[in-house]
């Protein structure tokens, strides 16, 4: 496995398509490998973080990626340093059972409510923060985490305040582009905080294989902040 990051330039005319498809971004990411096809040990997995000068895209893939193209379309291909690929091996062995993490994740939090007369459910898209947040809490365990509290508050008169969950829901936001004829509307959100490994080989399944939907346009990516 392969964790990898490519900075683009949000002023560069050719790499616009870049941020405002996430169809567009998944195609180029795709076209990094011969061959892109899910297997055991993984799947290719992306995000886009932005800030106001550069949008980072983290990859996590089976194989080693040629970054060369997405950074001609988009980035600073004269410039080795805005393209990085590490072997994630040695950062997913060294995840321990009960350790805590700082984490982020981008998903597409959904429900899925039946149609009358239908097999399959139709799936909805969370759109509160709340909705969002009870999403990724109800997946914990099977991911093999739990998201951390803060330490506990003292009062006065009551002794210890139960401390809040460390995680905020952020980037909330509704993504829209063309897939072929089709109109495709995603509802994702960012997820921050820290969490304990409660299920060391789930985690790491996590991390290799994603959580929630439309991992094709960069949902589904968590990490655990690697020393860049």
């Amino acid at each position: 496995m392969f964790l990898s990051r490519v900075q683009l330039n949000p002023n560069r005319r050719a790499g616009r398509p870049l941020f405002e498809s996430s169809h567009v971004l998944h195609a180029a990411v795709m076209a990094a490998f011969p061959d892109a096809s899910a297997r055991p040990e993984g799947r290719v997995l992306w995000r886009l973080d932005l800030s106001q000068t550069v949008g980072n895209v983290y990859i996590v893939s089976p194989q080693r990626p040629d970054l060369t193209a997405l950074a001609e379309q988009g980035g600073w291909p004269t410039l080795p340093e805005t393209q990085q690929v590490r072997e994630y091996g040695p950062l997913l062995e060294r995840v321990e059972q009960g350790h805590r993490y700082a984490f982020r994740l981008t998903a597409n939090p959904t429900r899925s409510s039946r149609v009358e007369e239908s097999r399959r459910g139709k799936v909805y898209g969370h759109v509160t923060a709340r909705q969002q947040e009870e999403w990724l809490l109800r997946r914990q365990e099977a991911a093999g985490f739990t998201v951390a509290r803060a330490l506990a508050v003292e009062s006065a008169a009551d002794g210890e305040i139960p401390a809040a969950l460390d995680l905020v829901v952020s980037d909330r936001r509704t993504l829209t582009f063309s897939r072929r004829e089709t109109r495709v509307t995603l509802r994702v959100a960012t997820f921050e905080g820290t969490l304990t490994v409660t299920d060391r080989e789930a985690f790491k399944r996590t991390l290799t294989h994603g959580i929630g939907r439309a991992k094709s346009y960069g949902c589904g990516l968590m990490t655990i902040a690697p020393d860049w």
